[in-house]
């Protein structure tokens, strides 16, 4: 009992600090680029990885990775944080919070479609109803995305939704390396991340200094990429009803929504909250809704 009350804990501490990322995505932004807020954020969650290890005394797994591993991890950190988190960042900058977050929340459908095209997993019928639900969520968001006087970019819906493909994309491939320690695949993840960055940036350049878009930027690496995950990771091993666990991330996108209106001011439409509604409600039929055998748990993502 006391195991899983902690569990429990850990997991809503995941949620909280997921749900405030689209509100500090937006803040971080009024002070400098995607690009610049994503080489702090990602340079923060290194550090904080690097810590991690460190107490968890995991340096030994480190040296045993294989030659072949790190060539791995290498391309993965091109993927994630690069690739990923460059278009999703992106996204929010073109677009309001309320329209990039629930767009950006359709990877579970993606991944469906992406373990039938790449993994040999044929889609049950019963679960297109499930993706079927979602998809008219993510059109009745995009729809109706100039209520309220906010008129959303093509341009930005496009890449929230490209977003959704690449965290699935990264899903896929990183669950082949359940072997390697998640501390240490995070770490080393990002290591290659942030050197890839590093090198961008001495091209490029940096042209925004700010003390508020430093620490906005750095709540963003703490509370979206490093400390939720290490949260989550530790509600799933102490918990005795991972399914449990796995519900608590629903109610992510709609905690998300209240910090958009308190803190950003948005007036959240009835579309966004009728669209996020259907787009988790199609998720959650195919989660829990469909039986398959030898399901795989799918852990959703803010």
């Amino acid at each position: 009992m006391k195991a899983n009350t902690q569990a429990v804990i850990y997991a809503g501490a995941a949620v909280i600090s997921w749900s405030t990322i689209a509100t500090a995505l937006k803040v971080a932004l009024k002070y400098q680029t995607h690009f610049e807020m994503l080489l702090i954020a990602s340079s923060t969650a290194l550090l904080f990885f690097l810590m991690i290890v460190t107490v968890q005394k995991k340096w030994s797994k480190v040296n045993q990775l294989s030659g072949k591993q790190w060539r791995t991890f290498a391309g993965i950190g091109l993927l994630n944080p690069v690739a990923y988190y460059l278009i999703l960042f992106k996204a929010y900058d073109l677009l309001p919070a309320q329209i990039a977050q629930p767009l950006n929340y359709t990877w579970p459908i993606v991944l469906l479609i992406l373990l039938a095209a790449f993994a040999h997993q044929p889609i049950p019928p019963r679960k297109y109803i499930g993706m079927f639900i979602s998809l008219g969520g993510i059109v009745l968001i995009t729809m109706s995305s100039g209520q309220g006087g906010k008129n959303a970019s093509a341009v930005g819906i496009a890449l929230a939704l490209s977003s959704a493909i690449l965290w699935a994309s990264y899903w896929l491939i990183n669950n082949r390396q359940r072997k390697v320690d998640t501390s240490v695949a995070l770490l080393i993840t990002f290591l290659f991340g942030t050197v890839y960055l590093i090198l961008a940036a001495s091209i490029i350049g940096i042209h925004s200094y700010s003390l508020s878009g430093l620490l906005s930027s750095m709540y963003v690496g703490c509370f979206e990429i490093a400390i939720p995950f290490i949260f989550f990771g530790l509600a799933m091993r102490k918990t005795t009803n991972p399914a449990l666990i796995n519900q608590m991330c629903y109610f992510s996108p709609f905690l998300s929504l209240l910090f958009i209106t308190l803190v950003l001011g948005e007036q959240i439409v009835f579309t966004t909250y009728l669209g996020l509604i259907l787009i988790v409600g199609g998720i959650i039929f195919n989660q829990y809704c469909v039986k398959v055998v030898c399901r795989k748990e799918i852990i959703p993502k803010s």
